[in-house]
């Protein structure tokens, strides 16, 4: 498979590297605007240096797409011209509009589009499904330290996102009503947030983010009937209670069956091209198809628009001038 990356900044100069190493995968080119960080990426893995990604796409069967969200429609319709298969990092796009419109055309051509929603392919979460039988609630706290990436879009999109796709990847049933707050601090976007999430069946999912703190937290604590799942997703870890049915101890709480498990090896970004390359090779439907990441991006905007609803900007203003 003859394999290229577009745009190879921060994340994307990784996708080369990936590509690379494996087996079965020629890494044609980088293509980048950035004519020095082209150069760079392309001499580390010993391919060509593109600065127009539309040359680039003459010479590849794939690409992973890396580029600022608001490029996203724009390149992904000149891949499908291309006739070329796409990893589209996250989110799939700007609006809802433009993923369905990116959809629509790669299923019209046959194409292969995989979203990039890397906590998918943390082991971690790989290794909690097996214990997932009805969430009725759901903690989810992604707080990271800021960072000068990322900034185009609000802490929604760049973050929540992730915990987001995951949350309605578990919960089997439909989205009902949200529950949001947020405020911008750093950036001109939303850069800390609240959303609680309420299903049809009952199920509530409260999730919190942050991209303005001093330390990094990314869990997730699911309960259920019975049972608790505790998901570390920075240090891969995951942590499973079961109780122990009509077994008690001396104050009354049922005892608990408690296992855990660590995979300080795993690495989601070459778990996460693996399955594209597979999915190329085999025409077969990832398991963060198109449509799975048009869901997620449904209710990342619903969050946006309720935040920016609810915000007086005037006030915000007044602060951040100091006035």
């Amino acid at each position: 498979m003859k394999a290229g990356v577009i745009g190879v900044g921060y994340l994307g100069k990784y996708h080369a590297q990936k590509y690379k190493a494996m087996d079965g995968v020629e890494l044609v080119g980088v293509a980048d605007v950035d004519p020095e960080a082209a150069e760079a990426s392309a001499k580390e893995n010993e391919c060509l240096a593109f600065s127009d990604y539309r040359e680039l796409l003459k010479h590849v069967d794939a690409v992973s797409v890396v580029v600022p969200t608001s490029m996203h429609h724009q390149v992904a319709l000149e891949c499908i011209e291309a006739g070329v298969d796409m990893l589209m990092e996250k989110p799939i796009s700007t609006t809802v509009e433009e993923a369905d419109d990116i959809i629509d055309k790669c299923d019209a051509k046959g194409l292969v589009l995989q979203v990039g929603h890397l906590e998918r392919f943390n082991p971690a979460v790989q290794a909690m499904e097996p214990f997932l039988t009805v969430p009725v609630f759901i903690e989810s706290q992604r707080i990271s330290t800021f960072k000068n990436r990322g900034v185009d879009v609000d802490v929604i999109l760049d973050l929540m996102i992730h915990d987001i796709d995951i949350i309605l990847n578990i919960i089997k049933s439909p989205l009902e009503t949200i529950h949001t707050v947020g405020a911008p601090v750093v950036t001109d976007f939303t850069d800390i947030a609240n959303a609680r999430l309420i299903f049809e069946n009952g199920a509530t999912a409260n999730v919190t983010v942050s991209r303005i703190a001093r330390t990094n937290t990314r869990r997730m604590r699911i309960f259920q009937p019975g049972s608790f799942i505790n998901v570390d997703f920075a240090n891969r870890k995951v942590m499973t209670m079961k109780l122990k049915k009509g077994v008690f101890q001396k104050n009354g709480m049922p005892k608990q069956d408690i296992s855990a498990n660590s995979f300080p090896e795993g690495d989601a970004l070459n778990l996460e091209i693996l399955h594209f390359v597979e999915n190329v090779q085999n025409r077969t439907t990832p398991l963060v198809s198109g449509s799975e990441g048009r869901r997620a991006l449904d209710v990342a905007l619903q969050v946006i628009k309720q935040i920016k609803d609810h915000q007086k900007l005037g006030v915000y203003a007044e602060d951040m001038s100091g006035n």
